[in-house]
């Protein structure tokens, strides 16, 4: 029986950069390695028939293709797609080809036997590892594609263009510190505004930005010169070649993606377009989209990505933060969907002063935060977030028509109303009934309102300094030298922002339970900011005395969330105060006249 040629000869051109297509190969040995504890890897022995390469792996998605035998001894393949990446450091140990898609053509125990007498590869001849040239008629002009270097690195930068127009990629997977020469091909994901810091040992910028090829992610930041370098050239979802850039451990706080490492641009970083990307090795960006609808039920801070028609546009408006002296600009958009529902989107920053909603665009948001606010849902676009306006994908030309014939007419779901002072929209219940029925120990929280006086409040631990950031609430860390670090974002501020966390007793005719109430909730509460509770508890233990004991014994409508949480091996039920409001004795009455009314049958009730 016949079998599959070989492609004699291609495994020296492909180890020297040539882009072969889809190359026919044969396995002639197999064996598995283990690079680290957690990784089952496989190394090959593979041939052309003339060469053959004995540096050669499978990509971790073909091992279950080993495990079911197809891989074995004799086995003829084709390569549908492979990159090749230099092991060792300073690139200059061995060249490795990784494949992370093959189709068996033959499968071994039918061919049986080697073909050919194939030697190593580096035994090859120039005229082997020369491209072969096209026809005349198919030549085509080679286009240049625009570097963005540093002039003063033109060696450098020659020596790089070489590699890349060679081919010689490495798959961000591969990537180390403890190798330098090397140049990835990757698509931008997402980019961050730029963000200053001032401290005494300086000041400066930055902007952060996501990395993607078929092989993983990578987060990569660019400092000062190079934030001014390179921030208005690099757009989100184009894809460059990078090269020169230092690696290092990632920091987990600023990085949620698969990978021990980050990115930094240096002074010898080189950023190329690569003005034909559409060759499948890079994957699109996929987006997640939920419809507007359900974010209502998303659990605070998460990251959600969704499209809507902007049916709405708020003025820009400016303010300065009182704990840093510096101006915001922020707009609220507000967008619906084929859900019937509406939500408010702010923008910040450029964003907001750019933005033209005359139009009523399509925008679809990636990785938008979602906030809550008295009982509503709101989401946020900031660092690392992605908005397209009148996207070219199907959802989008979907939702035009849908909202140009109407569809935007009648929203009955605003995701985004604030249900404060004691909305009737959620079940009433007593402290009591919490417990009776389980609440909070779902997936989801569970939300209820009740009426309940206030019986004690206490003042430990009812106050933090947290990150002067107006986006930023985490926790600083006293340097002891008026100096206080942020670990979420990584910097050193002269001064810190006061952020309450009050815990209280309340109780109503059932039970008492302890609720947390945050900034919001709590300054409504104590009628002063959390700048001057925070004061007056580190400064004035008579007024801050003063301000906890006015909320004893007060009665009010509370909307709370209810959720069991697992504190080290104890499982509690907590409560949090979503939203407090005053008693509308009116509304309230008539609350306790139809609970009068379902409990003794009587047909009416009147005020």
């Amino acid at each position: 029986m016949g079998y599959a040629s070989l492609s004699s000869g291609v495994i020296a051109r492909i180890m020297h950069g040539e882009d072969v297509s889809k190359p026919v190969l044969q396995i002639l040995a197999i064996k598995k390695i283990n690079s680290n504890a957690d990784s089952e890897r496989y190394r090959i022995l593979i041939s052309d028939g003339k060469y053959f390469n004995s540096y050669a792996m499978l990509a971790s998605q073909l091992n279950e293709m080993q495990h079911k035998g197809q891989l074995d001894e004799f086995t003829i393949v084709q390569l549908d797609k492979y990159v090749t990446s230099m092991v060792g450091k300073d690139g200059a140990g061995k060249r490795v080809l990784i494949i992370s898609e093959l189709t068996v053509l033959n499968a071994g125990a039918e061919v049986k036997v080697k073909i050919g007498e194939p030697v190593t590869y580096e035994n090859a001849s120039k005229q082997d590892m020369a491209p072969k040239a096209a026809p005349p008629q198919a030549a085509t002009a080679v286009k240049k594609e625009p570097a963005f270097k540093n002039n003063n690195n033109n060696n450098n930068n020659i020596s790089m263009n070489a590699s890349i127009n060679s081919g010689m990629t490495h798959p961000i997977s591969s990537l180390s510190p403890y190798q330098n020469k090397w140049v990835i091909k990757a698509r931008v994901t997402s980019k961050t505004a730029v963000r200053t810091w001032s401290n005494p040992r300086g000041e400066g910028k930055l902007f952060s930005m996501d990395l993607m090829d078929e092989s993983g992610e990578i987060r990569a930041t660019a400092f000062k010169e190079q934030c001014d370098k390179f921030f208005d050239l690099i757009q989100v979802d184009s894809v460059y070649f990078f090269s020169k850039c230092q690696l290092k451990p990632a920091n987990k706080q600023f990085s949620q993606l698969n990978n021990p490492y980050e990115m930094t641009f240096t002074g010898e970083t080189v950023v190329q377009l690569c003005e034909d990307p559409d060759d499948g090795a890079i994957p699109d960006i996929k987006y997640n989209l939920v419809p507007i609808s359900e974010v209502a039920g998303m659990e605070n801070k998460a990251a959600v990505d969704t499209i809507g028609i902007c049916k709405e546009v708020g003025e820009l408006q400016s303010f300065v933060s009182r704990t840093t002296n510096k101006e915001f600009k922020k707009r609220e958009l507000t967008l619906v969907d084929m859900s019937s529902s509406a939500i408010n989107l702010t923008l910040w920053g450029d964003d907001a002063v750019n933005f033209d909603g005359h139009v009523q665009p399509v925008i679809l948001v990636k990785g938008t935060r979602i906030n809550e606010f008295n009982g509503g849902k709101s989401l946020s676009l900031g660092g690392g977030s992605i908005m397209k306006i009148n996207p070219d994908i199907p959802e989008a030309h979907k939702l035009r028509g849908w909202f140009d014939n109407g569809g935007g007419d009648n929203i009955a779901n605003m995701v985004s109303a604030r249900t404060g002072g004691g909305s009737y929209s959620t079940d009433w219940m007593t402290l009591k009934d919490i417990q009776i029925r389980n609440l909070g120990c779902g997936d989801k929280p569970d939300y209820f309102q009740c009426k309940a006086v206030v019986n004690v409040v206490k003042q430990e631990n009812s106050y933090y300094r947290a990150c002067p950031q107006t986006d930023c609430n985490k926790k600083v860390v006293d340097e002891g030298n008026e100096q206080y670090r942020c670990e979420r974002c990584n910097a050193l501020y002269p001064n810190f922002k006061y952020r309450l966390l009050v815990n209280m007793s309340i109780g109503d005719w059932t039970s008492n339970r302890w609720v947390t109430c945050f900034s919001e909730i709590g300054e409504q509460l104590l009628g002063h900011t959390s700048q001057e509770v925070g004061e007056a508890l580190e400064n004035d233990a008579a007024k801050a005395e003063k301000i906890f004991s006015s909320l004893n014994f007060t009665s009010h409508i509370f909307k709370l969330r209810c959720k069991n949480e697992v504190y080290g091996d104890m499982t509690r039920n907590k409560l949090t105060v979503q939203s407090v409001g005053p008693i509308n004795h009116k509304e309230y009455n008539k609350y306790l006249l139809k609970e009068l009314q379902e409990l003794t049958g009587i047909g009416s009730a009147t005020n």
